[in-house]
């Protein structure tokens, strides 16, 4: 269990509050493939996605990435209980789909960086990037725990 203060949990639903799943879920799983292609493996049956462009305009990359972000709205209903939340996720992670967890950082580094790109300095401070960072390190955590 993560041991969150007040303003930890106030950073971290504020900043819920103001994300729309439907943008930064798409972009960050776009550019998940893009930047880290090798992660593409596990997306096989999203069709075409050979090229950035391919890639970009891929629905079910979309429809993914969306999901991917319904996964945290989770947790973030659920701060105290997230590896509760990712149990079943993790193994299926973990034995079916053989996902290598390092990928679950390498996409909160890049929701990190479109939810920093997207509302700058006054939307995304320093404080409530530590407790951003702290709340998707829990979720890579539980989202590995399946592993260990």
């Amino acid at each position: 269990m993560v041991d969150w203060t007040d303003a930890e949990r106030a950073a971290i639903t504020g900043l819920w509050a103001k994300i729309d799943v439907g943008e930064i879920g798409p972009q960050a799983l776009a550019r998940l493939l893009i930047v880290y292609p090798w992660t593409q493996r596990h997306f096989a049956g999203f069709g075409n996605i050979s090229t950035n462009a391919a890639i970009l305009g891929n629905e079910k990359v979309a429809a993914h990435g969306k999901t991917v972000m319904g996964g945290l709205d989770r947790a973030v209903k659920n701060l105290d209980k997230i590896k509760d939340v990712y149990k079943a996720l993790s193994v299926k992670h973990s034995e079916v789909i053989h996902v290598d967890p390092d990928n679950f950082r390498l996409l909160a580094e890049i929701i990190t960086m479109c939810v920093g790109a997207k509302f700058g300095a006054a939307g995304f401070s320093p404080d409530t990037q530590e407790a951003w960072q702290k709340f998707l390190s829990a979720v890579v955590s539980a989202l590995g725990r399946q592993y260990h």
